[in-house]
């Protein structure tokens, strides 16, 4: 409920008079000041009490170096110093209650969830690439026990960001880390995700791939963990929250446990392996997944993973999405 100001209030006419007396004379002078009460009619006796009372409202100012003589201020600056203390004691009570509501509101999280801590303190985002890179570097100096990581995209990387993993891998592999990797079976064709994988396999880390992948993923000691930001730029969200991580684990130990160990496409057949990725393609082009949807579980550019869309449909005679799956079906092709 707001509070309506009050109607604007009519001066005794005794004080206005007075007000416009020290306003055009410049003096606090009881006795002159009766003179010209008197003169108005007005009773001359009351000239001292006004000025008293102008100068409690601090509507007017005696010269210290003349008491006799004076000042009258405009209205709006006697305002400020007469409430400035009171607005200043309001500020501080609504300080306070802020204070006090925010304190109270910190126990909503445990209320609505029947008494369990609240999970939002356990995810953190980072926005940018440096500090992405930063939190990684943190996150692997402080780890003891295992990495898990996910790397979609046939593994093809910048030079300058696989040196970098490559250097943690070292100070991690070297303290007896355990690491396991995930790459898409299309990095079985990327020359430097082989370099990559052959050197960190050599110092102990283990590599395996699948199709399809769920996604980026980084866990240090289970407990620490990093997926991309969903609007697809170079920031992270970090997941602390016990459950959360947990979760997350249990998909990738899922994934590893149906993957192939890593090895280079001419080592298994590059013919062979190619069957295979066309074959996950058709179960998805069947599925009615988008051009970018199935490049991105296949971990191929939308570039490529539309040629083999076009081959695939080619092969097959059909003309739609519809038609190959049809076709497809016939063949045996989607069977498990």
């Amino acid at each position: 409920m707001s509070v309506q100001p009050p109607p604007l209030a009519t001066p005794d006419p005794v004080d206005a008079a007075a007000y416009a007396w020290v306003l055009e004379h410049g003096r606090l002078d009881p006795g002159a000041l009766a003179g010209h009460l008197a003169a108005l009619g007005l009773d001359p006796a009351a000239a001292a009490p006004a000025l008293a009372r102008l100068a409690g409202w601090g509507l007017v100012h005696s010269d210290p170096q003349d008491p006799a003589r004076g000042r009258a201020v405009g209205p709006s600056a006697a305002v400020d110093v007469l409430t400035g203390p009171i607005e200043a004691q309001i500020a501080h009570c609504q300080q306070q209650l802020a204070e006090g509501r925010a304190r109270l509101a910190g126990f909503l999280p445990y209320y609505l969830d029947g008494g369990r801590p609240p999970v939002g303190d356990g995810l953190r985002v980072i926005a940018t690439l440096p500090e992405v890179r930063a939190a990684l570097d943190r996150a692997s100096a402080e780890c003891r026990r295992e990495v898990l990581a996910s790397q979609p995209g046939g593994g093809a990387r910048v030079p300058e960001a696989m040196q970098e993993a490559l250097r943690r891998d070292r100070a991690l592999l070297a303290r007896g880390v355990r690491m396991r990797t995930l790459y898409h079976h299309t990095a079985r064709f990327n020359g430097p995700s082989q370099a990559y994988v052959e050197a960190a396999a050599g110092l102990g880390a283990e590599y395996r791939t699948l199709h399809e992948l769920f996604g980026r993923l980084i866990v240090f000691d289970r407990s620490r963990a990093f997926v991309p930001l969903s609007d697809g730029s170079t920031g992270a969200v970090v997941v602390t929250e016990e459950s959360l991580v947990a979760y997350l684990c249990e998909i990738f130990d899922q994934a590893w446990a149906v993957a192939r160990p890593f090895a280079s496409a001419a080592e298994e057949g590059l013919g062979q392996v190619a069957q295979e990725i066309d074959r996950t393609i058709l179960r998805l082009l069947a599925g009615g997944l988008k051009d970018e949807t199935i490049a991105r579980r296949v971990g191929l550019s939308l570039r490529t993973a539309r040629r083999h869309i076009a081959d695939i449909m080619a092969q097959l005679g059909a003309e739609s999405r519809f038609q190959a799956g049809v076709a497809a079906a016939r063949a045996g092709l989607l069977d498990d």
